[in-house]
């Protein structure tokens, strides 16, 4: 992701922008947001809650300025925090269950809500790619 320095948003357009041009940035980071595996052990049964302390335990290390940051996770109301998401331009949000399995594909243990007014749902409409 790349985000924009006023606001600390992810701006996942500029991203695209910049791979299409072959430009790199200093700007540029990926979120984590799951571990699947660790040293060749297998997490995918673990709760999500184990998977994600033991990911944040690992990244607690990392430069803070560096190329891979830790997705930020917030408990509570799912419809007011898509209301807010959607008021700040973010593409959405995702609600996993703490005590799920990691599964592969779609699941009842987890849900992705889009913001239908982010560049992303406009570039599907257009199929702007």
């Amino acid at each position: 992701m790349l985000s924009d320095p006023a606001t600390g948003i992810s701006d996942f357009d500029a991203l695209r922008l910049a791979l299409a041009r072959r430009e790199g940035s200093p700007a540029a980071f990926l979120f984590a947001f799951d571990l699947l595996a660790l040293d060749g052990q297998d997490l995918r049964a673990e709760p999500w809650q184990v998977r994600r302390e033991t990911l944040a335990s690992l990244l607690r290390g990392a430069k803070r300025n560096g190329g891979l940051r830790l997705s930020e996770h917030l408990d509570g109301d799912g419809t007011a925090m898509y209301r807010h998401a959607c008021k700040l331009g973010l593409e959405g949000i995702v609600s996993k269950r703490r005590d799920a399995p990691y599964r592969s594909g779609r699941s009842p243990h987890w849900i992705k809500v889009k913001n239908p007014e982010a560049p992303a749902a406009r570039r599907i409409e257009e199929a702007i790619w």
